[in-house]
């Protein structure tokens, strides 16, 4: 039905006779008999020349017959991998029309979510969600043939089995046969991979589906998918050692670059450091040890068995709702308060506690912290524990960029 597809097609194309289909993108009157039609199928767009008789509409699908061509001077298009070329003395088959679509189909309007759910399939052809399936599909692929690779055997584990205690709450089917009674759906193969081991498959792995009916989170639905592995008589490093070439063969699909050394953290220091088990290193912002500059202090909310702090950047400008704001999400997540102090010029400390604290230890601060004019403390005391989770997520609050930016940072928390 098709020669080529629309994205494809190049300088070296010139001269071809070629069918191609797709979804009309866009139309444009060119004078009183011709028309220009951009033409998309998942590989991108080609412009074709047709008549302008022809009644081609936004989203009908078509299929186009002609002659690739250079396009006349003046008329190419950098932009495109096309560009360069058209295709002219066209014949077009509407295979079917179209209403007109609920959204525009391009990156340059925000459409709301809602109303991109709702009309799903046309969702699915914009650029953004074509690229996202497929990057997905590549690092499935690359996953399971480093994994293949390295001696593993993909094995699918059931999915409706019995109730079993785990961490997060069971979605349930109730069963036809057996009235009353239901199966669950695994929130892991954990059960079946051991079963695995211990039935001699020696090294087991899958792309796991998971179902968790537990409160949503940026990075966890109800649904998710996950690399699952198990392998018997293998130390630490091997493990480390078999994950790191299975991500970093991922990685490499989907960049082009290879992963690296990966570096490891313990999780004891990834604690103290980001307040995290599973820490964002793409930004600064560590939590700084003060415990000793209060050792023997008089201000009664630091003689707890840890104080720690972070420097917010340019954070001295916080207006006071802002500070208030961020004390009550720092109570919301556990902390008994939190203290706040602008670094003005000479290192001088302005807060409403900086009256209770002793000139040593007030330029202790600015000493341990390495602070500078215009940056923002933020301390908070209490047991370690606690100290180190409500300031964890403090500096997530205020110093996370969006997932889109810092690249790809790996880290082996051991």
């Amino acid at each position: 039905m098709r020669t080529d597809h629309c994205g494809t097609l190049r300088v070296s194309d010139i001269g071809r006779e070629v069918a191609v289909c797709g979804w009309v993108a866009r139309r444009r009157e060119h004078g009183e008999h011709l028309a220009f039609i951009d033409l998309r199928d998942h590989t991108g767009l080609v412009q074709c020349v047709v008549d302008g008789a022809a009644d081609l509409r936004s989203e009908y699908v078509v299929r186009i017959t002609g002659i690739v061509r250079q396009r006349p001077d003046g008329t190419t298009n950098a932009n495109m991998p096309t560009g360069e070329i058209e295709i002219g003395d066209c014949s077009v088959e509407i295979l079917n029309v179209s209403e007109p679509p609920p959204f525009q189909l391009n990156d340059r309007v925000e459409v709301d979510e809602m109303v991109r759910l709702a009309h799903r399939y046309v969702d699915l052809r914009t650029e953004r969600m074509q690229r996202n399936l497929r990057i997905r599909a590549k690092v499935n692929a690359s996953l399971r043939r480093a994994m293949d690779d390295q001696g593993f055997v993909e094995i699918e584990t059931p999915m409706l089995i019995a109730s079993t205690p785990e961490g997060a709450r069971d979605f349930v089917v109730p069963s036809r046969l057996s009235p009353g009674s239901f199966y669950a759906l695994p929130q892991s193969p954990q059960l079946f991979k051991q079963l695995c081991m211990v039935g001699g498959i020696d090294r087991y792995y899958q792309i796991a589906r998971c179902l968790r009916d537990e409160d949503l989170r940026a990075d966890r639905q109800f649904e998710f998918m996950q690399l699952d592995a198990e392998a018997s008589f293998v130390s630490q490093e091997e493990v480390l050692a078999f994950i790191s070439v299975a991500v970093s063969a991922a990685v490499e699909e989907v960049t082009g670059q290879k992963m690296g050394d990966v570096p490891r953290m313990t999780w004891q220091e990834a604690q103290e450091r980001f307040g995290s088990d599973k820490p964002d290193i793409r930004f600064g912002m560590e939590l700084i040890e003060l415990t000793p500059n209060f050792a023997a202090t008089e201000f009664n909310a630091f003689k707890a068995d840890c104080v720690k702090g972070i420097v917010v950047d340019g954070g001295a400008e916080f207006t006071r709702s802002k500070l208030d704001e961020l004390t009550d999400k720092a109570k919301r997540w556990g902390a008994k308060g939190l203290v706040w102090m602008r670094v003005k010029d000479g290192g001088e400390l302005d807060s409403p506690v900086a009256k209770f604290l002793s000139a040593e230890e007030l330029a202790g601060l600015v000493t341990m912290t390495g602070a500078k004019t215009g940056d923002l403390l933020l301390l908070v005391a209490d047991d370690r524990p606690n100290v180190c989770h409500v300031l964890g997520l403090l500096r997530l609050e205020l110093g996370r960029p969006p997932v889109t930016e810092g690249g790809l940072q790996f880290l082996w928390v051991v």
